[in-house]
């Protein structure tokens, strides 16, 4: 991924969403990973000092990363309040719960858990039936606290 900024970039993959860096090459590029083998590459090669691509250009829409529990989505969640990123929006899909924030260089992330399977939505033929609703943050924290009052956001993309 380009980045403007390694450094901030890093401050944001491994001090917000909890990565650890893997491999680094000096203030270049680095490797972050949630388990031994890296998952995202960020680089300044083309990139250092560069301002997000305008909008109705051509581009990734966001990165999906997944979660292993709803608990741990709760952390990282807490984790987002706590370094003061707003949230784009929050959805319950049925199927999975998903948080939508922007990283340091406006890039569209989505943070989000799947259900077990024998709980997705279906049809009465069996299929499935996913849908976009917003998603109850206050009750997302109760997996790891008592929290007073989360803040509303919408729901996020309605892109199924």
């Amino acid at each position: 991924m380009k980045v403007a900024d390694l450094e901030r970039a890093l401050r944001f993959d491994c001090g917000v969403l909890g990565f650890e860096i893997t491999q680094r090459d000096g203030a270049q590029a680095a490797f972050v990973s949630a388990g031994d083998y890296h998952h995202i590459g960020l680089n300044t090669w083309e990139s250092r000092g560069g301002s997000p691509p305008p909008a109705g250009t051509t581009g990734l829409y966001h990165t999906a990363i997944l979660y292993p529990t709803r608990r741990a989505l709760a952390v990282a969640l807490r984790s987002v309040l706590e370094a003061g990123i707003v949230l784009d929006g929050a959805s319950d899909h049925g199927v999975s719960e998903a948080l939508y924030l922007r990283d340091p260089d406006e890039n569209g992330v989505e943070l989000y858990w799947d259900r077990p399977k024998e709980q997705w939505p279906r049809t009465p033929t069996g299929e499935l039936a996913m849908f976009t609703r917003r998603l109850d943050l206050n009750g997302l924290l109760k997996e790891i606290e008592s929290v007073p009052d989360a803040p509303k956001v919408d729901a996020g993309p309605r892109d199924l």
